[in-house]
């Protein structure tokens, strides 16, 4: 889905105000949904001071109004990763805070995952029980191949062994995401 300038702040400033309101302990932000911010989409919140990855969540259950679900993820990104639990952001950081929201699209299933395109397509793998994900952009920061990315993916976030997606009991599907910042 494209979304306009407007929206994009629209949903930047509605994610600050959720990590503000949840590191602060104070109401969570509402807003007053219409158009696009009114559609049910996922997206992930990511959260960086000065590069540092400070907390990082997301869905892709598309039963919520985005507006709805980037103020959930944005509370969840900031008091609710579990890598960041002995290491909150505080309120003196917030201004240092780097918010990206990520807005993605369905889930597309793959029998071919890697013929993926590294950059384009996140991947969500799923299987045995587990399941772990990576943006679109973890590749290419990361200077991976498609393989590498899907290797990774299943020994780091979804808990399996390396090149399970090649197996029957693994699914794989591949999503893409509109990202912006501030």
């Amino acid at each position: 889905m494209e979304l306009t300038d407007r929206e994009r702040t629209t949903l930047l400033s509605l994610a600050r105000s959720a990590v503000e309101a949840a590191v602060c302990r104070r109401p969570l932000p509402v807003a007053d949904l219409s158009g696009a911010l009114a559609q049910p989409l996922g997206c992930f919140v990511t959260l960086t001071n000065q590069g540092r990855l400070r907390g990082c969540i997301g869905t892709f259950q598309a039963d919520l109004p985005i507006g709805q679900t980037v103020v959930r993820m944005g509370r969840e990104a900031a008091v609710g990763d579990p890598r960041f639990r002995h290491d909150p952001i505080t309120p003196g950081e917030l201004p240092e805070l780097t918010v990206e929201v990520s807005v993605l699209s369905e889930l597309t299933p793959t029998d071919s995952p890697e013929s993926l395109t590294v950059g384009e397509h996140g991947i969500y793998i799923v299987g045995r029980g587990r399941s772990g994900c990576f943006l679109p952009e973890v590749a290419t920061d990361q200077g991976w191949g498609a393989v590498e990315f899907l290797d990774t993916c299943c020994a780091h976030k979804a808990g399996l062994p390396v090149g399970a997606w090649r197996d029957k009991d693994v699914k794989v599907f591949l999503f893409t995401s509109t990202k912006f910042s501030a």
